[in-house]
């Protein structure tokens, strides 16, 4: 029997187009209908609403164990389309340029993609929560405001080609990468190295830490499994 109010942690599978917010707000009313009082909930980490995969709640006592989650080794597979771009970096926004990708080899991806391992500047994507003087810098975008980020310190362990497509100009990479790392932006610096353009068209989180996609419950059948730990 699990103890909610006390604290748990629990690994749950974040669906394709829901922000991370909306899934921990779901569990949350669910949780805290099945015991009967409030229970507090936290995450260990954002995932993009296009993005799916592993999503770390907290509740109770636990959440005081986010910011160490948060550090964790975390790893990836993304699919990105290469030769155009998007405002986002991903599928979120409409393509607003296009380049070219014939001279795009799989030796030449394989060279780019070993640039990015170890230690690396990246520069946030303006569509995320990064704060700029207290307010989020993707709310200052859709302001219609202008909005430069500084770059940040990150470090990728590995990135391995998994998918060469050149006749639709798409690849499949695996990251193992720490704290901070964005995916999309990755993608973007990616398409840059290749003196072309990329953007993710998926984007999995397969293991945060040692919990993997394989740990976390089906969100579809979160109330069935809770009332199971009660």
């Amino acid at each position: 029997m699990m103890d909610f109010i006390k604290g748990e942690i629990i690994a749950i599978d974040k669906p394709y187009r829901m922000s991370s917010f909306g899934a921990l707000a779901h569990c949350r009313y669910l949780l805290s209908q099945a015991v009967g009082q409030k229970v507090k909930v936290g995450h260990a980490g954002t995932l993009d609403p296009l993005a799916t995969g592993v999503l770390i709640l907290c509740t109770g006592r636990c959440t005081k164990q986010i910011e160490e989650l948060q550090s964790h080794t975390k790893e990836y597979t993304a699919t990105l389309q290469l030769g155009a771009t998007t405002d986002s970096y991903d599928m979120e926004h409409e393509v607003n340029n296009t380049y070219p990708h014939e001279h795009i080899t799989k030796d030449l991806v394989l060279e780019t993609l070993s640039k990015f391992v170890g230690d690396i500047e990246q520069v946030p994507p303006t569509y995320s929560a990064v704060k700029i003087d207290g307010a989020r810098a993707y709310r200052l975008r859709r302001q219609g405001e202008e909005v430069k980020l500084k770059p940040k310190h990150i470090h990728i362990d590995n990135i391995e080609l998994t998918g060469f497509d050149k006749e639709n100009a798409r690849i499949s990479i695996r990251v193992v990468c720490g704290k901070g790392t964005y995916i999309r932006a990755l993608a973007r610096d990616i398409g840059r190295a290749l003196n072309s353009g990329a953007y993710l068209t998926s984007l999995r989180r397969t293991r945060v830490g040692n919990i993997t996609v394989n740990d976390c419950i089906n969100f579809d059948h979160f109330n069935e499994w809770l009332n199971d730990k009660l």
